[in-house]
């Protein structure tokens, strides 16, 4: 998540993967992260006056989407257009505790895989997963715009979505030797447009089961350099989760900058995995 100059991806077209169903094993952080997966719900008797005839072979109703009726935003973080715009990412916008740069380059691993190539890779990926959970999903952006959008619209997106839950894809920029991912709270916040004291709570327990099922289903182990152990950090520094009216997190699913986290970013299979990850904690979330 860190600035580091990258050269610019070529554009990438919308992937639909097939999903697998994932038996993996491993220790959840939280009980709360134990919960994904879950059975669809059953579909409700038909009503007296529905009921078809006897005899009849009329087909049943097809049982409920999962996660049919809810809506999740993705938001992947940075772009890779930014590097071409700095006038435009470096314009100060406005985040309710002061202000900040409209958004950044992102980092990159040693070998030059930009972290937006990233984020955009696992977002579509995710993407895939809960629509096929019958979830609606809107990306704030999917390598369709120059640039951005700035942190301020990347919360309008959300908060005009009504979304049920919001996460931003990351992966930070940090020493070798520094490890693990972390996912990223809002704190109380209240300042200009700033007020996050009813999303914290729901911020958190969606961060949790995200964490939980991203350390299940990756292998991955919680950051050893940010929030002691727990994979979780509370931030009130950025304008994506302090201008959020909806419940959003921020997930860093590893460190560019250490060759053995690289090595896994970097890997389409494990890329598939820790969009299954973050996708069981959100249906978790929303499941509960």
């Amino acid at each position: 998540m860190r600035p580091h100059d990258f050269a610019p991806p070529t554009a990438r077209s919308r992937r639909r993967p097939v999903l697998a169903s994932a038996a993996l094993t491993g220790l959840c952080l939280t009980a709360a992260g134990c919960g994904g997966g879950g059975q669809a719900p059953s579909s409700s008797p038909a009503s007296p006056t529905s009921r078809p005839p006897a005899g009849s072979t009329a087909a049943r109703p097809a049982p409920t989407a999962p996660l049919g009726g809810r809506t999740v935003v993705i938001d992947p973080g940075h772009n890779p257009g930014n590097r071409d715009h700095p006038r435009e990412i470096n314009a100060q916008v406005d985040i309710g505790t002061g202000h900040k740069e409209c958004d950044t380059t992102g980092t990159a691993t040693n070998s030059g895989y930009a972290e937006a190539r990233f984020t955009l890779d696992v977002s579509r990926r995710l993407r895939a997963l809960l629509e096929a959970e019958g979830a609606k999903v809107v990306l704030t952006q999917d390598g369709d715009r120059p640039f951005g959008p700035c942190v301020d619209e990347r919360a309008r997106i959300g908060n005009k979505a009504k979304a049920d839950a919001v996460v931003s894809v990351h992966a930070d920029g940090s020493a070798t030797g520094n490890r693990g991912f972390h996912v990223i709270l809002p704190a109380v916040v209240k300042g200009g447009e700033a007020g996050t004291e009813k999303i914290v709570a729901p911020s958190r327990e969606l961060g949790e089961r995200i964490a939980g099922n991203f350390a299940r289903i990756t292998g991955s182990t919680p950051s050893n350099y940010i929030g002691g152990g727990s994979g979780l950090d509370t931030r009130n520094d950025l304008g994506g989760l302090n201008l959020s009216t909806v419940p959003k997190v921020f997930i860093e699913c590893g460190n560019m900058r250490d060759p053995e986290d690289a090595a896994l970013l970097t890997r389409e299979g494990w890329r598939q995995k820790a969009a299954l990850g973050i996708a069981e904690g959100i249906t978790s979330y929303l499941k509960r």
